[in-house]
């Protein structure tokens, strides 16, 4: 029994001792094979993990899209930027170096401020930038005395260019570097972080910064504990940024802006079919390269306390009261509404009473009876306060913004204000107190509340020339693409766009009125005409009140716009469209305080039509694109 026992406790050990012995086995071969998988198979991957800790990646910034006209000119670019940086730890005295390096490129004391505090807070190889923007030369000098300024180091990068300065300062804008407020406001980007990156601040390199800014590269590189770099182990560059191109045709533009002189004063001259802005000028304006490259406090301070506002873009900005441009919207509101007929006539003394107050006609003795046409070519505002009255303030507005006036118009850059056309509901609204009928007559010559701007001025005479259709400006045609051989191919015509719903006889006889305006034997524009046969142009006279006139001074005369001072004087407005017979052209001018319209804004106008026609920029793709071509490019 005892021999039995002791042969089954036997057995017993030997199943256990085998089944240890399995399970060790086992448990090795796991082991074993998650050895292989780390150490064999993916020894790559890990040995990449062991190494990030001694790896940085540093991102690249892209290059920034250019921006061009509708000629492929390039109005924003990015040139080499030649700078000065120093490396504190290769150098026994900081200050000694930086007054050996004054001796061949100047540089004033708040840069050398600036770098000794940046000494003391970073770590001794971190370089620190000195000077920005030098020229070949000042580069080239401090090159061949290098041996001589221990710890600098000439660095090479990119910034951004404006080579025409002030000349597309408002449409193009500028860039600067990412803010605070950037940081918490942008879509999240890694480029934001580089401390020397720079985004789009006004203009198109703001709203179209994202596309312009391209995509981030990267730099893989060893350091060591203390963060300096050992070498550059691989480099992947970043995607740069997409092309911009604008309708702005830059030899228009620059023939505008130098028209405009130093006038404060804005121009827009856009394609009344397709909406294509060819020139859009605010004057004065400021050199978008200061900003660039960093603005001083003194150039700033003068750009802000400049009374004519250069920093301002008056021609999607400015708000100003129309004045008797206006008044085409009331003769369309009164023929559409039924209250006249086009024969319609009133006797102009010279003044128009309502209740206790005079309302007075530009010209003191009057113009006698006039029909539609003859109001509108002489800017009898007699005429203009009795169809007001008579079709009414709503109705007016309603015919304004049929036109595009009291409304933003979505163009592609920032600033953009609506402007104001009033109506009795809005008076209400907003004052607490009802319209009076005398408000409609000031609303009849574009005076009171109204306020327009010159591209919505731009807009309504586009739409008045093509036709009665509605046409929306365009500043952009591209973004990202293009085609070079036929830029100017594909764009819309009349016919293709929504009409506004007006009469095609009332809108005849409103036309016939601005032709009369300047080619009439008593239009109030008739001494800028174009006599070139074949461009004439039609348009219409604005003078806007900045200040109401005197009974005292009606009766002891009204001073002459030169006996003003500057800010008391009327703004003078233009807006006109070319050639007559088939237009194709419409502009708006602007001239603040510049006294009368016939007499400032319409020789202006007159000379923009005509320069407009004869570099006609719609229909001359050829030349500019033959001129483009790089040697051994062929036609398609």
């Amino acid at each position: 029994m005892a021999k039995d026992q002791h042969k089954e406790k036997g057995r017993l050990f030997t199943r256990r001792a085998l089944m240890m012995a399995g399970g060790q086995a086992a448990l090795m071969s796991a082991l074993a094979g998650r050895l292989y998988y780390l150490q064999v198979l993916h020894s790559d991957q890990y040995t990449t993990m062991a190494d990030e800790n001694r790896m940085n990646i540093q991102l690249l910034a892209p290059l920034r899209g250019q921006i061009v006209d509708r000629f492929g000119v390039e109005i924003a670019s990015n040139r080499h930027n030649y700078r000065v940086v120093l490396i504190p730890e290769q150098t026994k005295s900081v200050e000694d170096t930086l007054e050996a390096l004054a001796q061949f490129v100047p540089y004033d004391e708040i840069d050398r401020e600036r770098v000794l505090k940046e000494v003391k807070k970073k770590r001794s190889f971190v370089p620190i930038p000195v000077v920005d923007n030098l020229t070949w030369d000042q580069f080239a000098r401090i090159n061949v005395h290098s041996p001589d300024l221990p710890g600098i180091q000439m660095d090479v990068g990119a910034t951004r260019n404006y080579p025409y300065g002030d000349l597309f300062a408002h449409i193009v804008g500028y860039v600067g570097a990412v803010s605070e407020k950037d940081l918490q406001t942008l879509e999240a980007d890694p480029l934001l972080e580089l401390p020397e990156f720079r985004i789009g601040k006004s203009g198109i390199e703001k709203f179209y910064d994202k596309p312009l800014r391209g995509k981030a590269g990267y730099s893989r590189v060893e350091a060591n504990a203390y963060g300096r770099i050992i070498r550059e182990l691989n480099r992947e560059e970043g995607t740069p940024g997409t092309e911009a191109v604008l309708t702005i045709d830059k030899k228009l533009q620059e023939f505008t802006a130098k028209r405009m002189g130093t006038e404060s004063a804005a121009a827009v001259v856009m394609d009344i079919h397709s909406g294509d802005i060819l020139s859009m000028v605010s004057v004065p304006a400021f050199d978008p390269n200061a900003f660039a490259n960093g603005i001083s406090s003194k150039e700033w301070k003068e750009l802000v306390s400049n009374s004519k506002r250069p920093l301002g873009n008056k021609a999607i900005g400015g708000q100003y009261p129309p004045g008797s441009t206006f008044k085409m919207i009331v003769a369309l509101a009164a023929l559409e509404a039924g209250v006249i007929v086009d024969s319609h006539e009133v006797f102009c003394r010279g003044h128009t009473n309502l209740g206790k107050h005079r309302f007075h006609c530009w010209k003191r003795g009057g113009h006698g009876k006039l029909n539609l046409e003859d109001a509108i070519s002489q800017s009898c505002d007699i005429y203009f306060y009795d169809i007001a009255r008579k079709v009414g303030v709503d109705r007016i507005a309603e015919m304004a913004h049929r036109f595009g006036l009291g409304e933003k118009l979505d163009i592609d850059i920032l600033g953009e204000r609506a402007g104001l056309i009033p109506t009795k509901a809005w008076k209400y609204a907003v004052q607490g107190v009802k319209w009076q009928v005398g408000e409609t007559y000031n609303v009849g010559i574009g005076q009171g509340f109204v306020l327009t701007t010159p591209l919505q001025l731009a807009v309504m005479t586009a739409r008045l020339a093509n036709g009665g259709k509605i046409v929306n400006p365009r500043l952009v045609r591209s973004v990202g693409g293009r085609d070079t051989d036929a830029p100017l191919l594909g764009d819309p015509v009349a016919s293709d766009l929504p009409s506004i719903g007006i009469t095609p006889s009332s809108l005849r006889t409103v036309l016939r009125g601005m032709n009369k305006v300047v080619n009439g034997k008593r239009g109030s524009a008739r001494a800028a005409k174009i006599k070139t046969e074949g461009w004439e142009m039609a348009g219409k006279t604005g003078t806007a009140q900045v200040r109401r006139i005197s009974k005292k001074e009606r009766i002891e005369g009204v001073r002459k716009a030169h006996e003003k001072p500057w800010e008391e004087r009327d703004h003078a407005l233009f807006v006109g469209f070319a050639p007559y017979n088939d237009p194709r052209y419409a502009v708006a001018v602007i001239v603040e305080h510049g006294g009368s319209g016939s007499k400032a804004a319409a020789p202006i106008a007159r000379d923009l039509l005509q320069e407009t026609l004869r570099l006609d920029p719609l229909r001359r793709p050829s030349h500019d694109v033959l001129a483009r071509r790089k040697p051994g490019d062929t036609d398609a």
